[in-house]
């Protein structure tokens, strides 16, 4: 079963699926002020633009990150 949870802000909503996470941190270092794994919650959208969330969730190389 799937381990997904939803993180929204303004018109977007962030989609991490813990179950395809494969832990290569691309996220953290990409934007270490938003994906923060030592937190909770550790995805912190108020801390960048949307444009900047979109591009870095479009990096993640195993899916884990989706937004709509």
């Amino acid at each position: 079963m799937d381990k997904i949870k939803h993180y929204p802000k303004e018109d977007i909503n962030v989609i991490w699926n813990s179950n395809k996470c494969q832990h290569c941190a691309l996220c953290v270092a990409g934007l270490p002020a938003v994906f923060k794994p030592k937190e909770k919650p550790w995805i912190q959208l108020e801390n960048a633009t949307k444009e900047e969330v979109i591009a870095q969730v479009e990096k993640c190389p195993s899916g884990a990150l989706s937004w709509e």
